[in-house]
């Protein structure tokens, strides 16, 4: 029987029997050691899916999702920016909205009322999604292409291979080596299309997902399962023939694990997918500011050009921002980090839970980036404990660096500093909480 437990990232999960929050939690014995033994296999990788306290409990890392255990322990982690169990379905929105944005999915194919009206765990969503979309490209039509098949038949058909038929013994003579294209769906896509639906068959749980899924496998029956996905995705191929292909396979690549690093799934035992959620913050921040920089503007988050210093003319210690943005000849450098802040502790202990050595990773870009001049950001999503942007801070009379908050439900920064070239924005001053923007010079 299945069981379902709701926390957010780095709750504390025990045998013991507790009362459930979001911020612990009672597991089985089965799932407590399945997931010990999936934090054992994953750390080798680089991966820390828990952090065990004892035998008997764990607490979870800053991982957000959903993952099932054999036994059928379900546990969603939610994102920690929530504060109560009524800010549960905000977070599960919130959670959607940016891995929507995370994996580019373009807004003709996901609307507001897709992410805002459905309220249940993150994998019967994407699999809503992957099916809807499988069943828009069906009614399209897959592609076919031609595939060459070589075989032995008592009749010629196509093309007479010569030099088999030659080698042909004596006794054999009677039968002909040939070769012919059959015009079949057995290409690449098609493939990781099928073991996608195949994969989904076996967790959608609402009865909708699963007739669905079920009739859909009708029309892909005649498709094999891939072999081997990582080569069928590198073979995925674009163009105007494959454009209506190309709005599913976000979410296929998404199923079939190949988001790599911005998913983590285990040997598959059921519906799981767990994103570290460090880098989805990163890339939600990076691809809602793209879409309100001013047309003259430019965002990059492969800015991999200064080094922190030479020795023996070698440069040493790769300087690497998560967002630089370049307007003519001024930069910004931007960097987020996923940690929440509280501007009520604004004295000299508490430093409203900054961690110096951001501040001191800051500093270099500035001096190295920023040539000793200029703004930096750092960006944090914005709760409860932090709805604006705290004072500047001055490292210097000409570089300064300011904290804002980011507003995960509307995309943007909570207030805009600097001059940054954000467009459709303005500087009237207004109420944070109530959704819109005010700006700080």
């Amino acid at each position: 029987m299945k069981r379902s437990i709701t926390v957010r990232e780095f709750a504390r999960l025990t045998t013991a029997q507790v009362e459930s929050s979001l911020d612990q939690a009672t597991l089985t014995n089965s799932a407590f050691d399945w997931l010990c033994g999936e934090h054992a296999r994953l750390r080798s990788s680089g991966a820390d899916l828990i952090q065990l306290s004892d035998r008997r409990s764990l607490r979870l890392d800053n991982y957000v999702g959903v993952i099932e255990s054999p036994c059928g322990t379900q546990i969603e982690v939610l994102p920690k920016t929530l504060d109560t169990a009524e800010d549960v379905p905000r977070a599960r929105r919130q959670l959607r909205q940016m891995l929507a944005r995370a994996l580019d999915i373009p807004s003709r194919e996901l609307t507001p009322a897709d992410i805002d009206t459905f309220d249940g765990p993150l994998t019967e969503w994407v699999a809503t999604r992957f099916l809807q979309g499988l069943d828009r490209l069906i009614k399209r039509g897959i592609r076919f292409e031609y595939q060459r098949v070589e075989e032995e038949q008592r009749f010629q058909r196509g093309r007479l291979d010569i030099v088999r038929q030659l080698r042909q013994p004596p006794d054999r003579r009677h039968l002909f080596q040939i070769q012919h294209d059959v015009f079949e769906p057995d290409r690449p896509e098609n493939r990781l299309l099928r073991s996608a639906l195949e994969m989904v068959r076996t967790f959608a749980q609402s009865p909708a997902n699963w007739r669905l899924a079920h009739e859909l496998a009708s029309y892909l029956a005649p498709v094999p399962l891939s072999t081997s996905i990582s080569q069928d995705f590198r073979c995925w191929r674009t163009g105007r023939l494959m454009a209506h292909y190309g709005p599913i396979k976000p979410w296929c690549s998404l199923i079939l694990n190949e988001q790599t690093p911005l998913s983590m799934i285990g040997r598959w035992r059921g519906p799981s997918l767990l994103f570290p959620m460090e880098k989805l913050f990163e890339r939600y921040v990076a691809g809602c500011l793209r879409n309100s920089l001013l047309p003259d503007a430019q965002l990059t988050c492969t800015a991999r050009d200064e080094w922190l210093c030479k020795h023996r003319e070698a440069d040493w210690f790769r300087l690497e921002p998560d967002l630089l943005i370049l307007s003519g000849s001024k930069r910004w450098v931007l960097d987020a980090k996923w940690k929440r802040l509280d501007a009520a502790l604004g004295n000299a202990d508490d430093k409203y839970r900054l961690s110096q050595g951001d501040l001191y990773q800051m500093f270099a870009y500035g001096q190295k980036y920023l040539r000793g001049s200029g703004d930096l950001i750092l960006v944090y999503p914005r709760t409860s404990t932090l709805s604006g942007a705290l004072q500047p801070f001055h490292f210097s009379e000409t570089l300064r660096l300011w904290v804002v908050p980011f507003d995960l439900d509307r995309g943007v920064l909570a207030e805009q500093v600097g001059d940054i070239p954000l467009r459709h924005h303005d500087n009237r001053d207004c109420d944070p909480e109530g959704g819109s923007w005010r700006s700080v010079a």
